[in-house]
């Protein structure tokens, strides 16, 4: 069944089926890190210097997530599901909260990182409700194509929470790279670590 998509490149006919990961995978994936990295942060156990890494990684991790969120699933969540719109500006609107607590944070504030974390957690559940009905309205091949283009988004994603800047299409495909530069280059002078892979394994309880 075809969908009306934000705009994608076009396929060679109907059948075809691009290589990549579907988007409804890759949220679900990226979920399931952003649920363990929230577990991460309120470990009562863990070296305030481990979480200081943590913390950085989810900020990034959440930061690139929700850009690439805003860039692609929403508006498909839109034009595929129109009964889905009203959630959608729901979910614009605590993604920017989500990000305004990241920024807020100073300091390893138990009961602020309680609520980063509460907060991610309800973001999880919440998009939960919009990935399904997408899943079950557009093609394989048209959620491998928005797999593919939110693959690119979160490449070129800030690493860092920008509560303020564009959450709609067009501007945010045009601000969101540009902001994502200048934190990339803050990161490297910084030293600052931004990837699920430069935190040490979890340990089990």
């Amino acid at each position: 069944m075809t969908v009306p998509l934000p705009p994608l490149p076009p396929a060679a006919d109907d059948r075809y089926r691009p290589g990549g990961r579907s988007l409804a995978d890759l949220v679900d994936a990226e979920h399931r890190a952003l649920l363990d990295l929230a577990d991460r942060l309120t470990d009562a156990g863990q070296d305030p210097a481990d979480r200081a890494r943590v913390l950085d990684v989810l900020t990034a991790a959440v930061s690139r997530h929700l850009s690439a969120e805003e860039q692609y699933l929403f508006p498909a969540a839109r034009a595929a599901v129109p009964e889905s719109a009203e959630l959608v500006t729901r979910e614009i609107e605590a993604d920017a909260a989500l990000l305004t607590a990241l920024k807020g944070l100073a300091g390893p504030d138990d009961a602020a990182l309680a609520d980063v974390a509460e907060r991610v957690r309800r973001h999880v559940s919440r998009v939960a409700a919009l990935v399904t009905p997408l899943r079950e309205v557009a093609s394989d091949a048209e959620l491998i194509r928005l797999g593919n283009r939110w693959e690119i988004a979160e490449e070129a994603a800030p690493t860092r929470p920008h509560p303020g800047t564009p959450a709609t299409p067009p501007w945010n495909k045009i601000v969101e790279p540009a902001v994502g530069v200048l934190d990339k280059v803050r990161d490297a002078v910084s030293g600052r670590r931004t990837r699920l892979a430069d935190l040490e394994p979890r340990r089990e309880a």
